[in-house]
């Protein structure tokens, strides 16, 4: 199961690549027939078990890289300036994909010389090419993983204390790595938070003094907070951190 999971995960990372190559795709026909072949069984088997990872391989391939925090830090700063669904999320969703793509297009070149074009040559095995594939990925998440988490996953695994990096299984390392950059998005949701927030008190503070207190203060700030964000470049800065943040 291990292995078909993971060559899975090594399809959905390099289809597009494999795709661009015009690789030629056997046909599948759906059918009962009676057989005596063992083999036969064998695949079928196999079919029905890709085919049931294949609605969670997405999924789970985008906890692997950087788009939990991105769509975390995006979905903050739109509730920090209040614009209820501006940017809808399809934007939001869809802006996250595309930094992800941007921001793994190194390991993802990497896997593409190191696995899936030695792959296709036929000049490696299956297991090698996803051994292949798997480590740029876990040097990815090796560098954006706390020590803290990684330990507090390896003690609930109850598996002996690991020497080094290559010791220590993808099971534990992804779980690691998705609590670290939730913390992480959720410290930068915190930051963007501040400014929104002090312009969000001094008008408070100025209708109460004016008497005004049947007027919403989010009706006034928050065209004081649009104006902030669009004179600072907000979106640059936003979108430069980010992309910083996982070098």
């Amino acid at each position: 199961m291990k292995k078909w999971f993971g060559f899975l995960i090594l399809i959905i990372c390099l289809a597009p690549e494999a795709f661009a190559q015009g690789v030629t795709l056997p046909n599948i026909s759906l059918g009962f027939k009676s057989t005596q072949n063992p083999s036969d069984v064998v695949n079928t088997i196999k079919i029905i078990m890709i085919l049931t990872v294949l609605t969670l391989a997405p999924a789970i391939l985008i906890m692997m890289t950087s788009f939990t925090r991105l769509v975390i830090v995006l979905s903050f700063l739109r509730q920090a300036i209040g614009t209820q669904q501006m940017p809808p999320n399809q934007v939001i969703i869809g802006l996250a994909l595309f930094l992800s793509l941007f921001i793994m297009s190194p390991y993802l070149s990497e896997i593409n010389e190191k696995s899936l074009k030695p792959y296709l040559d036929s000049k490696i095995s299956q297991e090698v090419a996803f051994n292949n594939a798997m480590s740029p990925l876990r040097k990815f998440m090796f560098n954006q993983t706390r020590d803290a988490d990684l330990a507090l996953f390896v003690k609930l695994a109850k598996i002996e204390q690991p020497k080094t990096r290559a010791e220590v299984p993808s099971s534990v390392l992804i779980p690691a790595f998705v609590i670290s950059e939730l913390k992480t998005a959720f410290q930068i949701g915190f930051i963007i938070y501040l400014p929104f927030l002090v312009i969000d008190l001094v008008v408070s503070s100025v209708l109460m003094a004016m008497g005004m207190m049947m007027l919403p203060p989010v009706v006034v700030s928050l065209p004081f907070k649009i104006m902030l964000f669009v004179l600072v470049d907000g979106w640059g800065l936003i979108v430069g951190s980010l992309v910083k943040s996982f070098g």
